[in-house]
């Protein structure tokens, strides 16, 4: 019996799932590309939502039960969605960019520096890790935990201040 390497399984187990569905090699990783970019801009949309208080907008892209958490300078918060969703205007603007994402089936992760400002002035950075699912051909966010930090152990956002 010949052993595979752990670092290579992925692959036999990829070349099985081919053979096995007769999908081409390229058929299968435009898929997951077209995933990536789906999660991504689901992410990008909640952070416009919560930046412009748009909860018709947040409540269409999030689970009734998602949660929403800090983790940074107060220890770990996690709480509903409903905290934002009500909210009637919003007091800050929220970006991202570079974002990342991994998907596996219907299950999601986006892993999305971003800076924040309260009006114009400069609040925080961090990082945002939104985890998503997919049912009824509709990627939703389940969770979002975020840090919060000030450089440099986070970036700016790279195009500046915002409205520049």
């Amino acid at each position: 019996m010949t052993s595979i390497p752990l670092d290579q399984t992925w692959r036999v187990v990829l070349l099985a799932a081919l053979l096995v569905t007769g999908a081409a090699p390229g058929a299968f990783a435009q898929d997951v590309s077209a995933d990536q970019k789906a999660v991504i801009a689901v992410a990008d949309s909640v952070l416009v939502a919560l930046s412009s208080g748009d909860s018709t907008t947040l409540k269409r892209l999030t689970l009734d039960s998602a949660v929403v958490g800090g983790a940074g300078m107060r220890g770990t918060l996690l709480r509903s969605w409903g905290l934002y969703i009500h909210r009637k205007t919003a007091d800050f603007t929220e970006r991202g960019f570079g974002a990342t994402a991994l998907v596996q089936d219907r299950v999601a992760q986006v892993w999305m520096p971003y800076d924040l400002y309260r009006g114009t002035n400069w609040s925080h950075c961090g990082v945002d890790a939104f985890t998503l699912t997919k049912s009824q051909d509709r990627w939703r966010v389940a969770s979002l935990v975020y840090t919060i930090e000030q450089p440099p152990a986070c970036r700016k956002h790279p195009a500046g201040p915002p409205g520049h």
